[in-house]
C-alpha cells in the first residue's frame, strides 16, 4: 500500500475521531451564563451545524428569548465565540487564505488540499466582508510599540495604484479612458520600515521584518491620517532621523509637509532620472544615443548635489521656441522645484536610501497580486476589507489583531 494512501486515510480517521471528541466536549459544557436573564424565556435545546477545523459538528445548546425586547441569544455561541456558524478557528483561516491567495475559490482550493477543509469560495467572501471592518477598527487602535523605538533611522514611504472597480463604484469619477473616464479608483498604500546599519559596500541596509503597511481606497487628507497613526504606532517620532521617500505625486508631499514636518523628504531616484530622459528628449528628439549620453551624465552630476550643472547644460542647448522649448522649461521646473528633495550626493553620504523600491514593491505584492488579477471587478467595500486585512498579514500583525478582537467579542457576550 503506498505511504500516501497511509497518511491520507490516517488523517482522515483522525478528523473523525477529532470532531467526535469535539462535539462531545462541546455539548458537555455547562456554562455559569448559561441561565435566563431577567426578562427572558428559555425554550431549550436548539441543534445546528457548526464548521471546525476538525470538520463539521453537530451543537446542542440553549436558547433564550426575551419577548418585550424581541431578542434572542444563545450563550454557548457567545462563550465559543462562533462566527456566522464557523469556529474561531476556522474562521481564521477562511480570512487568511481569502486574502493570501489569488481569488476566493483558490483560496477555497488551498483549504481543502491543505487542511481537507470543504469551503465555498463564496463562504469566504462573506466572511472576510463580515470581519474586516472590525480588524480595521482593531488595527488603527493607537497602541505604541517597542520594536522601533530605538531606531536610528526610520522611512516612511508612501505611493498609490489604481484598482479595477465595478462600474456602479465608479460612476461621475474621470479616468484615463479616452472619453475621460475611470475603470480604476485609486487604493493608497504607506510603509514605514527601520534601517540600524550598512551594507559591506556602504550601501543602506534595510531591517529584517521592521516593513508594516496601511493601505486604503480614500482620499489623500484621510490616508494622511492614517499612515500618521500608524507612524504614531511605530514611534517614528522618536528616531534620531526620520526619511520621508515619495515619487512626484503633488498630494504625497502636502500630505509630508503636513503630517511628518520634521522629516528629510526624498524624490525617488527613479522619478527624478524619468524627469531627466524627458528633458533629455526635449533637447535631442531625433538621437537616441545623445539622449542616453545626457540621462547618464545628469544623472550622476544629481548624485553629486550638482543641479546647477545639468541647468548649465540644458541653457546651453535650449530651443528658442515651440514645443521643444515648453517640454523642457516645464522639467527644468519640476527640478527646481524638488531642488531640496534631490540632493542625492548628501543623502548617499549618510547613508540613506534614495529610491522608493519598498513602497513600490508593496504596490505590487500587497495590492497587485490580489486585487488587480485579470478579470477581477471590485465592490468600494469588498476591495477595502481584503486591502486591509493583506496589509495586516504583511506587517505580521494578522493573528495579533484576530486574538484580540476574538478575546473582545467574548468579554463582550
Amino acid at each position: 500500500m503506498a505511504l500516501e494512501t497511509i497518511e491520507t486515510g490516517l488523517k482522515a480517521a483522525l478528523m473523525r475521531d477529532g470532531t467526535r471528541i469535539l462535539a462531545e466536549l462541546l455539548n458537555g459544557l455547562n456554562l455559569p451564563t448559561d441561565v435566563s436573564r431577567h426578562g427572558e424565556e428559555c425554550f431549550g435545546k436548539q441543534g445546528c451545524t457548526i464548521e471546525t477545523v476538525l470538520g463539521p459538528i453537530h451543537l446542542e445548546r440553549n436558547y433564550y428569548y426575551d419577548r418585550q425586547m424581541h431578542r434572542g441569544r444563545l450563550p454557548l455561541d457567545e462563550a465559543l465565540g462562533l462566527i456566522q456558524g464557523y469556529s474561531p478557528g476556522l474562521a481564521r483561516l477562511m480570512c487568511w487564505g481569502g486574502t493570501q491567495s489569488v481569488s476566493y475559490p483558490a483560496a477555497s482550493e488551498a483549504l481543502r488540499r491543505y487542511g481537507s477543509l470543504e469551503v465555498d469560495p463564496r463562504q469566504i467572501q462573506r466572511l472576510v466582508n463580515e470581519m474586516g471592518p472590525d480588524l480595521a477598527e482593531e488595527l488603527d487602535r493607537p497602541v505604541l510599540t517597542e520594536a522601533s523605538a530605538a531606531a536610528p533611522t526610520i522611512y516612511v514611504s508612501v505611493d498609490a495604484t489604481g484598482v479595477p472597480m465595478r462600474s456602479k463604484e465608479l460612476a461621475g469619477r474621470k479616468g484615463k479612458q479616452p472619453d475621460g473616464s475611470a475603470k480604476t479608483r485609486e487604493a493608497k498604500l504607506g510603509c514605514i520600515f527601520t534601517q540600524h546599519h550598512l551594507d559591506e559596500q556602504g550601501r543602506p541596509w534595510r531591517d529584517l521584518d521592521s516593513t508594516t503597511y496601511v493601505g486604503a481606497l480614500e482620499t489623500a487628507e484621510e490616508f494622511g491620517y492614517r499612515i500618521h497613526r500608524e507612524a504614531t504606532r511605530r514611534n517614528v517620532f522618536e528616531a534620531a532621523k526620520l526619511i520621508f521617500i515619495g515619487d512626484g505625486a503633488a498630494w504625497i508631499w502636502e500630505q509630508a509637509k503636513k503630517h511628518f514636518p520634521t522629516a528629510v523628504q526624498i524624490l525617488d531616484f527613479y522619478h527624478a532620472s524619468e524627469h531627466l530622459k524627458l528633458l533629455a528628449e526635449a533637447l535631442e528628439p531625433s538621437d537616441e544615443n545623445a539622449v542616453r549620453s545626457l540621462l547618464e551624465r545628469w544623472q550622476e552630476c544629481l548624485r553629486q548635489n550638482q543641479l546647477d550643472q545639468v541647468i548649465a547644460d540644458v541653457c546651453a542647448r535650449m530651443p528658442r521656441q515651440g514645443s521643444r522649448r515648453k517640454s523642457a522649461n516645464q522639467q527644468m521646473a519640476y527640478l527646481e522645484t524638488n531642488r531640496h528633495r534631490i540632493q542625492y550626493g548628501t543623502f548617499q553620504k549618510h547613508g540613506w536610501f534614495i529610491g522608493s523600491g519598498v513602497i513600490e514593491a508593496g504596490c505590487k505584492t500587497v495590492i497587485g497580486q490580489r486585487l488587480k488579477q485579470s478579470g477581477m471587478l471590485w465592490s468600494l467595500p469588498g476591495a477595502q476589507n481584503v486591502l486591509t486585512l493583506r496589509c495586516a498579514t504583511s506587517s505580521r500583525r494578522f493573528d495579533q489583531a484576530w486574538d484580540a478582537l476574538h478575546s473582545t467579542l467574548a468579554l463582550a457576550a
